[in-house]
């Protein structure tokens, strides 16, 4: 008995301990995502300079997102994994799903709206950017990233369009709260969290349509858009490369019976290539974090239905909150990389020191005039 006990205290010291961890965990994500998103907000609204470029403004929706996300959507998800059990009600239940399925959604659409806005800036000469990104046509596009996104949500779910065809499963609406006392469909029993007999849980299941619909919507469309985009941007950043280390190659060439040449312009191609080049990498990085976070979820989120919904909710839960977690990434690689943005956050979190915005400023006018020589919406111009 007393090793029975003792196994028993040991076990639910563990289950305590692992608990803890969970919630440290999910808080560090939740507070990261608001303290980035709000910085990115708060830079723009007290630096006139970063409301001169068009990309700003969509990076700036793309924070008030992602700042939704992580105060309507990711605290109760929080609070439904580490108790185990949902204690809010079937109704909102139904506002919390579209919520998530609404701002996640639009948070990709944006990511898609600034790969677009800057290959147009890159990809296109000067005048095409100008007439391609009017004012209108950028607020044309903010809208529908916030308009689309509630044909997938709010819409469907509130009706349960989502639901039909598998109310035979388990007989109610999804999402919804299911109590134990009901006679589940052993996957769906087996989807929920493994919380106490009392326990209910807010279950989000989808038809085929719905599931091939919405993913493709909200994630297989913007992501063919991204790749295209940034493969563009990608070539072209190579080709400027390579361009520069034609022009260094030539002017330092000897002509015979003369030394090496080596002109005044050669420092300022140097950085140029760097610049160029890291350029590129950072493409890479942030096509690289968006599939990471993103593709395991609509990828299993389309699969799903066709396996009888078999998927463990582990998994899910998973999946689900690696894509959170891209929500956390987008300030960091969108703005945290941007100078303009970072001679901003140094302004704000030093109190308003107008050093740092006088050497931002310097700095900021001596890169424009070093590459004055270069593209005027080169790829090192539109993506710093």
């Amino acid at each position: 008995i007393n090793r029975g006990t003792g196994e028993q205290q040991q076990e639910e010291f563990l289950s305590l301990l692992e608990t803890i961890v969970l919630i440290i965990f999910l808080s560090v994500i939740i507070i990261m995502t608001v303290f980035g998103n709000l910085l990115v907000m708060v830079a723009l609204c007290k630096d006139r300079h970063l409301r001169k470029k068009k990309t700003n403004y969509f990076i700036v929706s793309l924070a008030f997102a992602d700042l939704l996300v992580a105060l309507l959507v990711m605290p109760f998800a929080a609070i439904e994994l580490t108790t185990g059990e949902w204690r809010y009600g079937e109704i909102f239940c139904l506002v919390r799903t579209s919520l998530d399925v609404l701002l996640t959604t639009a948070s990709i659409l944006h990511l898609c709206c600034i790969a677009l806005d800057r290959y147009y800036a890159i990809c296109c000469q000067p005048l095409v950017y100008r007439h391609k990104m009017t004012p209108l046509r950028v607020a044309g596009m903010l809208s529908g990233c916030w308009l689309i996104p509630t044909f997938i949500s709010f819409l469907p779910i509130m009706q349960s369009w989502n639901a039909i065809g598998i109310e035979d499963i388990d007989g109610r609406s999804c999402p919804s709260v299911y109590d134990d006392n009901k006679l589940l469909h052993v996957m769906i029993e087996d989807r929920r969290s493994s919380g106490g007999s009392n326990d209910t849980s807010c279950v989000f299941l989808v038809n085929r349509p719905y599931a091939l619909i919405c993913s493709t919507v909200a994630f297989y469309v913007p992501l063919a858009l991204m790749v295209l985009a940034y493969q563009r941007i990608y070539v072209t950043a190579m080709t400027h490369v390579r361009q520069i280390e034609t022009l260094q190659r030539a002017g330092s060439a000897p002509v015979f019976g003369t030394t090496p040449v080596v002109t005044e312009h050669a420092p300022i191609a140097n950085s140029r290539m760097r610049i160029e080049t890291k350029a590129a990498k950072t493409l890479a990085v942030i096509m690289g974090c968006f599939c990471l976070c993103w593709a395991p979820f609509f990828i299993t989120n389309v699969v799903d239905p066709f396996i009888h919904y078999s998927v463990p909710w582990q998994l899910w839960t998973a999946w689900l909150w690696l894509g959170y977690i891209n929500s956390g990434l987008n300030p960091f690689l969108y703005a945290f990389l941007n100078r303009a943005f970072r001679r901003a956050f140094l302004v704000i979190l030093c109190c308003g020191d107008e050093r740092y915005a006088r050497q931002g400023s310097c700095s900021y006018g001596h890169t424009q005039r070093a590459y004055s020589a270069g593209s005027v919406n080169g790829t090192s111009m539109a993506l710093r």
